[in-house]
């Protein structure tokens, strides 16, 4: 079989193509241009740890140790990246507060609490489908492995 040497994912934007007069294909749509930056949200949203600490979140500020207790499963690493990421997104707060040691404190922005009813939406047809979806799997993977 080997590796294939044709050229692959070759649609470039008008402004990278080499020849834009010798160059034939379609331009890409005009109203798709803003599919890079919704892509980075929903990539951001649509994360499991996201939706878990903005859910942890909905009821009120929590510590970093308190988020992690919360979120079984979660490395202290990847609750720290995904509490930054949000926090860059706005759509959490980061508070230190002057005490000895320092306390921190996570909160949903306004832009967050925005985001908790799709978030809880979401949790909720995920646990009402849970079965549906595990007999689905079992089903798939009993006709793909035989």
């Amino acid at each position: 079989m080997g590796t294939s040497l044709k050229p692959a994912h070759t649609e470039l934007p008008a402004m990278l193509r080499p020849n834009p007069r010798l160059d034939t294909r379609p331009m890409p749509d005009p109203n798709h241009a803003d599919c890079r930056g919704v892509a980075s949200v929903l990539s951001r949203v649509g994360d499991k740890w996201s939706v878990f600490v903005i859910m942890m979140l909905s009821d009120g500020p929590k510590r970093f140790n308190e988020l992690k207790r919360m979120i079984n499963g979660i490395s202290q690493r990847m609750l720290t990246l995904t509490l930054r990421g949000l926090e860059r997104d706005g759509l959490v707060t980061r508070t230190i507060f002057p005490t000895i040691p320092p306390r921190v404190d996570y909160e949903l922005t306004d832009l967050g609490h925005g985001l908790q009813q799709p978030v809880k939406a979401l949790g909720e047809w995920a646990i009402a489908h849970l079965e549906q979806i595990e007999a689905a799997r079992t089903k798939f993977d009993q006709r793909n492995d035989g």
